[in-house]
C-alpha cells in the first residue's frame, strides 16, 4: 500500500434486528421511534452493541429482549449489513442484520431507548424509516423473508 493513501477502519461492534409479526394474512415490520440523544426522533428498527464474549446473533436475541420485551422469536441472518459513515471519528460502522420472526400473541414493551412503536406494511415502513440505507435492507428483507419462505441454512438455532 503507497504510504500516501489513509485507510478508513471499519467497525463491527453492534447488530441490527428487523422484527416481522403476521397480522391478518400480511407480514408487518416492527418500527421503534428513538428517545435517547443518539438518533433522537428517528424511525428504526432494533439495534444495539454487542456485549463482551456475545456473539453478534446472540446481542440480537438480548437487544430484542430489552427494547421491546419480546423474547420468543424465529432468528435468521439476512446476509445484508447496516453501514453508516462516521465523519467525526473517520470510520464505517457495519452491522449484520438479523429477521426474527414473532408470535402473533406477544405484546411489545418499549424500554427507556424508544417512545413509541409501529407495526406497518413494509412499504409503510420504507416510507418511515429515517436512516438512508435502512430502505434497502427492508427491500431485501421482503423479497427473501416475506415473499419468498427463506432457506433454512440461514435461521439460526439458539
Amino acid at each position: 500500500m503507497d504510504k500516501d493513501y489513509f485507510e478508513v477502519s471499519i467497525r463491527c461492534t453492534g447488530v441490527a434486528v428487523v422484527l416481522l409479526k403476521k397480522i391478518k394474512e400480511e407480514y408487518k415490520v416492527l418500527l421503534l421511534k428513538r428517545s435517547t440523544p443518539v438518533l433522537q426522533e428517528a424511525w428504526c428498527y432494533i439495534g444495539g452493541s454487542i456485549e463482551h464474549g456475545e456473539r453478534a446473533w446472540e446481542a440480537a436475541l438480548r437487544e430484542v429482549k430489552e427494547e421491546t420485551g419480546i423474547s420468543n422469536i424465529k432468528l435468521y441472518t439476512s446476509n445484508k449489513f447496516d453501514q453508516i459513515y462516521s465523519p467525526k471519528e473517520n470510520y464505517i460502522y457495519v452491522a449484520p442484520v438479523f429477521v426474527g420472526y414473532v408470535d402473533g400473541q406477544q405484546d411489545v414493551t418499549l424500554n427507556y431507548e424508544h417512545n413509541d412503536y409501529k407495526w406497518l406494511s413494509i412499504n409503510e415502513a420504507i416510507e418511515t424509516v429515517t436512516l438512508p440505507g435502512n430502505d434497502d435492507v427492508l427491500l431485501s428483507i421482503e423479497k427473501h423473508f416475506v415473499i419468498r419462505k427463506p432457506p433454512e441454512y440461514l435461521r439460526i438455532e439458539n
